[in-house]
């Protein structure tokens, strides 16, 4: 099982292409993807759940053109979108009842099918109340619940955690995990530390182009020796900031440390290599990018 995509295009008008030349090929596992605001995560995964046609290119799913025949792929397919909408009137149960007679999903089994699934996201206890007075998190987890509900083969989580606190979080990472074996899981998100926690393999977008996909030590290999941390006094940061690609400062008695990108023949002095991270090697390359 496996979806093949290539030479993907999107383009909306003259000016606006969402989507250039991206081709890849993702397999069994968690695909995370990462990629600033615009860089075509949402449109790449719309095209893939079958709710918008490339302008050019192909997709294939198990070798099947799902532009041409888009049920190859909705079947088995369980899709959370960024803007992922509810009925506030309807309660967790009668919400996941009707998204599973939209999906063709019934029989016998559908009632215990909900109760797991509602289980798995923490909501057994709030079910019976409209989902109008939910929370937007728990608004996310029963969004995560109806994606879950036709037992896919084929995942795709835009943006999941969103609204989600630190449990949830690590509740919904565990529950993808556990499908990873037997599914395709796509899933782009904001949250470095999400992707970099779970996904098997990682794709880097920017601009509506693939940066650099592949395993997550090969893509961190890319930053190695770019990565330093020095300290300073408070007066001297902006002026550092001005000069390099700042990632992160802390705060340690009198003094900041803090983390940048540089490359090592114009570290600043007093500057000492540490090990690269998935999220600084990120900023690298969608820095050099730019």
């Amino acid at each position: 099982m496996a979806l093949q995509i290539t030479n993907l295009t999107k383009q909306y008008n003259a000016q606006k292409t969402a989507l250039s030349n991206f081709s890849i090929t993702i397999n069994k596992g968690i695909l995370g993807l990462l990629g600033p605001n615009g860089a075509g995560k949402s449109t790449l995964m719309k095209l893939i759940a079958t709710i918008s046609k490339p302008t050019q290119g192909t997709l294939l799913f198990d070798g099947t053109d799902i532009t041409q025949h888009p049920d190859a792929i909705r079947k088995v397919l369980g899709y959370l979108p960024q803007d992922f909408g509810v009925y506030p009137n309807l309660n967790a149960y009668e919400f996941l009842e009707y998204i599973a007679a939209m999906k063709g999903v019934g029989g016998s089994g559908l009632r215990k099918r909900i109760d797991v699934l509602l289980e798995g996201v923490n909501l057994i206890a709030d079910a019976k109340r409209p989902i109008g007075t939910y929370s937007g998190g728990m608004k996310q987890r029963i969004g995560i619940a109806q994606a879950l509900l036709n037992d896919p083969k084929v995942l795709i989580f835009d943006e999941p955690t969103v609204g989600l606190d630190p449990e949830e979080r690590m509740r919904f990472r565990q529950l993808i995990a556990d499908l990873a074996q037997d599914c395709i899981i796509i899933l782009s998100s904001h949250i470095v530390s999400d992707i970099e926690t779970i996904a098997d393999e990682v794709a880097i977008m920017q601009g509506g182009e693939l940066i650099t996909n592949g395993y997550q030590h090969d893509i961190i290999k890319q930053a190695d020796g770019r990565i330093f941390e020095t300290f300073l006094d408070n007066q001297a940061l902006p002026h550092f900031k001005n000069r390099y690609k700042v990632i992160d400062t802390a705060r340690q008695q009198e003094r900041i440390r803090v983390r940048y990108i540089s490359d090592d023949k114009h570290a600043a002095t007093a500057s000492a290599p540490v090990k690269a991270t998935l999220e600084d090697a990120y900023l690298f390359l969608t820095q050099n990018k730019a």
